[in-house]
């Protein structure tokens, strides 16, 4: 299966404050509120939605291409995604913009406050999906992750002309999204990804109800943290997975991407989404264990004792073959 992704590539700046972002906020103030958190730590990782997950695709073996805009500062980046097996042939590099900037502060309960400067991201909207798969070979999906807006709606309506199968992941950028140009980013999409918060806030946005959306989706894949993950379609119901347990979180960054990495590979070796999203928890965990998007590793072993343990052998077995054929040994 041949995927690729288009969305944000990012610089993170990562911070801890050891209290609760909560403890500030003081109930009748909230019209003006002025903070300063004294941090702990500040780590600067490799991120952007569509970097961490073709990073995710890349280590399974699935040749992701990453389609996103960059600045001059992105060689040594681009390095580490061909190292991890990212074709970055659709990137785009900008004359005059850095490369994009994450800024995160993460409190004790992984609640979190962000900022995003776009920088050369804005220029992504020039880049033709037409003119980058490679030997005139078609995608058989395009994933559409947080982007500049209007290369969200440029690269979906590129999509319906070229009969691209999609999927709509517009997370982080329903803040900045009219009605209009959330439901046109949604409509037709195979997969539409969200978390807990961003599906009220889509439905908020459309002015649509849950029957609505699945109406103009294929299936609507909702990540629920702690609680695991929900799966809705017209056709099939809803299936609610739970997550892997157990897993003490370091830091939140970048979990969502990686769980749509493991969920869209298994989906491309053929398995049914419910056994799609069991193999995405697994992935999540890893991630959540460490510190930045992309800082695990994909080991089979632990993969699959992850998967026995949270969902019993057969489902475990279910995923080995795959597994074990694109195990490959660490590169750091």
């Amino acid at each position: 299966m041949r995927i690729a992704v288009s969305g944000s590539i990012a610089t993170d700046h990562l911070m801890a404050f050891p209290g609760r972002i909560t403890d500030q906020l003081i109930p009748d103030r909230l019209d003006k509120v002025s903070l300063s958190f004294l941090v702990d730590t500040l780590e600067a990782r490799r991120g952007g939605a569509a970097a961490n997950i073709a990073f995710g695709l890349g280590l399974f073996g699935l040749d992701p291409m990453l389609v996103g805009a960059v600045g001059s500062d992105f060689a040594d980046y681009e390095v580490w995604l061909k190292e991890h097996g990212v074709d970055t042939g659709g990137v785009r590099v900008s004359a005059g913009r850095h490369t994009a900037r994450f800024v995160c502060l993460t409190d004790q309960d992984t609640n979190q406050i962000a900022s995003f400067y776009a920088g050369a991201m804005t220029e992504a909207r020039h880049i033709d999906l037409r003119g980058i798969a490679p030997g005139g070979r078609r995608f058989d999906l395009v994933v559409l992750s947080p982007d500049d807006p209007e290369a969200m709606r440029i690269h979906t309506e590129q999509c319906r002309e070229l009969g691209l199968p999609f999927a709509a992941d517009p997370s982080q950028q329903l803040a900045r999204l009219t009605r209009s140009v959330t439901r046109d980013l949604v409509t037709g999409a195979r997969w539409l990804f969200t978390n807990e918060y961003e599906s009220a806030l889509l439905l908020d946005r459309t002015g649509w109800r849950v029957g609505d959306v699945l109406d103009r989706v294929g299936t609507w894949i909702t990540t629920l943290g702690g609680d695991g993950v929900r799966i809705e379609s017209a056709e099939a119901g809803t299936t609610t997975v739970p997550a892997v347990a157990g897993v003490r979180p370091v830091d939140p960054t970048g979990v969502g991407d990686a769980f749509r990495a493991g969920f869209l590979a298994a989906i491309g070796w053929g398995h049914a989404p419910d056994a799609a999203a069991r193999l995405g928890c697994a992935l999540a965990a890893s991630a959540l264990g460490g510190v930045g998007p992309q800082d695990y590793e994909l080991c089979p072993v632990r993969l699959l004792a992850a998967l026995a343990s949270a969902y019993g052998e057969r489902a475990a077995d279910a995923l080995a073959p795959d597994l074990r054929r694109v195990a490959r040994p660490p590169t750091r």
